[in-house]
């Protein structure tokens, strides 16, 4: 079964796929630049390479981070309105999606909700079994999602012996 995980952004959003069959492996990770200046064509770009995305990795589950908290209200504005591009186009192509909170994430890869992005990243590459991520923590938070939406299906035991 194949999960991605997708952090959203204004210009940036983070996205990791990972498959699970009888190991959790690594497909692709990355980060979605988006150039364009105004909103309606942010969000036109974004739709886009979103689409090109999702028909090159095939997902067949999705989990997706909730806005949680942001100081700037435009910010949150922004990040809303991806966030609903991304919902859409998922729900359009009809791929079942999850959303979560940052401490939910955070909680499922380290056990402790509180934890920084080092933690975080640290235990991608454990359970990935990979020894660099590189990129942007977009794209390193995106895999710990894609992870969590794993782990929540019930398709992978963090703490399995061997």
């Amino acid at each position: 079964m194949r999960f991605i995980g997708i952090d959203p952004g204004t210009t940036r959003i983070g996205y990791g796929v990972v498959d699970y069959e009888k190991d959790l492996s690594l497909v692709k990770y990355g980060v979605l630049e988006i150039s364009a200046s105004s909103d309606i064509d942010r969000l036109n770009e974004l739709g886009t390479r979103f689409l090109d995305l999702l028909k090159s990795v095939s997902p067949d589950v999705a989990g997706v981070e909730v806005l949680y908290f942001a100081k700037n209200q435009k910010t949150a504005l922004s990040v809303s309105q991806a966030r609903g591009v991304i919902l859409y186009l998922l729900s359009k192509t009809g791929i079942p999606i999850y959303e979560y909170g940052p401490n939910h994430v955070k909680q499922a890869l380290t056990s402790y909700g509180a934890s920084d992005k080092k933690a975080v990243a640290l235990m991608v590459k454990k359970l990935l079994k990979i020894d660099i991520l590189s990129g942007h923590d977009d794209a390193s938070d995106a895999l710990a999602i894609a992870i969590t939406t794993a782990y929540s299906h019930g398709r992978f035991d963090f703490y399995r012996s061997g």
